[in-house]
């Protein structure tokens, strides 16, 4: 047991490659293959378009985690870096936004990892996959961020080698004339499907595959030796990797889906698959993404969530309880408890409405995202040193990028968000009034 854990702190165990590989089982190669059906429906079939804006987008927020995590590394994220910046409240604000998203993600992959248990023993229960997905995702991270290291870098691997077979199975069905019958430009321009407001919809579903970059942040606290400037370089790996996965496979997938009829979004990619390679290909990918995908995938989910509610209870903005740490395995268990009991019972509520999941999930990260811009700007506008593009340019373009997709988002979205918006806001106010003014574990800079 180190001198860190016993005092409360995170245990450093990560390098470089720990974090490159964690964000990649976060965002998850195989995303474009099981959100296929989701994107498409919602785009109006511009897949490829909806992944290329969301890239886009993403890159300026990434490029500011990478500036606030070597300037303030934090396992709270967002909630460190506008704490630091400007002040408890707005800290708060961007904390309990991006919330909604830590809790609501893992959500959504246990619902789909139900989806294909279903696939596989048809007469289950999908509560009871959703039960059984949790605890065993609950169980390897119990006993700390090394182990679910281990298991996220052999998920990935094996991750990577399944999108090169299927991306390969379904080029060869294109030239055998299924779908356009060839890889055509149509999921990324087609004026007689574009529809501005359903592209951007769809954007913001394409932005929650690319959360990884906020995941590697949330570890700042638990790199070797302290040297945070390796989180900033594992975010953009993290990012340039899942960009060209994600839009290449949704360019592939959606000259596929050309004519495709669609019943369920959930179950496109089952359904895709055992047209061109008969009913066992699709079973193999369901026992594949239960196995190999599913539960390496929540795995650095709940960490992630766990991280912010550990950095907000340590500061007092949530109840303190959060930020114990086990004394063997350095981990926050009491955060982790709570953010994967709120998630199943959020996947438990969800299960037969995962398409609605799927449209709301991203609004909390979206607004947490303003926040990260914001401190770059108020950050380092006191600076005399700072880079204009670094510092001023890329975040007032991550902004308005932010922006445009927020105030486009499907209506039930922006009602979720307000709501947890709202609720977030009572909770401060009477915290204050009942309760001893939060501890300020942060120490302001001044150039």
């Amino acid at each position: 047991m180190s001198d860190a854990t016993q005092n409360g702190k995170l245990k450093r165990a990560l390098g470089y490659g720990d974090l490159v590989f964690y964000g990649l089982a976060y965002t998850a190669p195989v995303a474009p293959l099981t959100m296929a059906g989701f994107v498409w429906t919602v785009s109006g079939g511009l897949p490829m378009l909806a992944y290329l804006l969301g890239a886009l987008c993403v890159y300026f927020t990434a490029s500011s985690y990478a500036v606030m995590t070597s300037a303030m590394p934090s396992a709270g994220s967002v909630y460190g870096f506008a704490s630091q910046t400007m002040g408890r409240f707005a800290g708060f604000i961007a904390g309990w936004m991006i919330l909604l998203d830590y809790l609501l993600v893992p959500a959504f992959t246990y619902a789909l990892c139900a989806v294909s248990l279903e696939e596989l023993v048809p007469h289950g229960d999908r509560a009871t996959w959703i039960v059984a997905t949790v605890a065993a995702t609950f169980a390897v991270n119990w006993f700390g961020i090394s182990v679910t290291s281990r298991v996220s870098f052999l998920s990935v691997v094996l991750q990577l080698a399944a999108v090169l077979v299927i991306v390969g199975m379904c080029v060869f069905a294109l030239f055998g004339g299924h779908g356009s019958g060839a890889l055509t430009l149509a999921p990324l321009i087609d004026a007689g499907k574009f529809h501005g407001a359903s592209v951007l919809a769809a954007t913001s579903i394409c932005v929650m595959s690319y959360l990884g970059f906020d995941a590697v942040s949330t570890l700042a606290e638990e790199v070797k030796d302290g040297n945070t400037r390796v989180v900033g370089k594992a975010i953009m790996t993290n990012l340039a990797i899942t960009s060209g996965i994600f839009v290449l496979t949704s360019w592939v997938v959606g000259n596929l889906l050309v004519g495709f009829p669609i019943q369920d979004p959930a179950t496109v990619i089952y359904e895709l698959l055992a047209s061109i390679g008969g009913h066992k290909a699709s079973l193999a990918l369901a026992w594949f993404l239960i196995l190999v995908v599913g539960v390496p995938n929540v795995l650095p989910m709940q960490v992630g969530v766990a991280r912010v509610l550990f950095a907000m209870g340590r500061d007092r903005s949530l109840p303190s309880v959060l930020a114990k740490v086990h004394r063997r395995h350095g981990n926050p268990y009491v955060a982790m408890i709570v953010s994967t009991t709120i998630s199943l019972g959020i996947a438990l509520l969800m299960r037969n409405n995962i398409s609605d999941l799927a449209i709301f999930i991203s609004v909390g990260a979206l607004v947490g995202f303003l926040f990260v811009h914001l401190s770059v700007l108020t950050h380092f506008g006191r600076h005399d040193g700072r880079r204009w593009w670094a510092h001023v340019i890329v975040p007032l373009c991550g902004l308005s990028a932010v922006l445009i997709i927020l105030i486009n988002l499907n209506a039930t979205a922006l009602t979720v968000g307000g709501c947890w918006f709202v609720a977030g806001l009572g909770y401060w106010l009477f915290s204050r009034r009942s309760q001893e003014a939060p501890r300020d574990v942060f120490q302001q800079t001044n150039p």
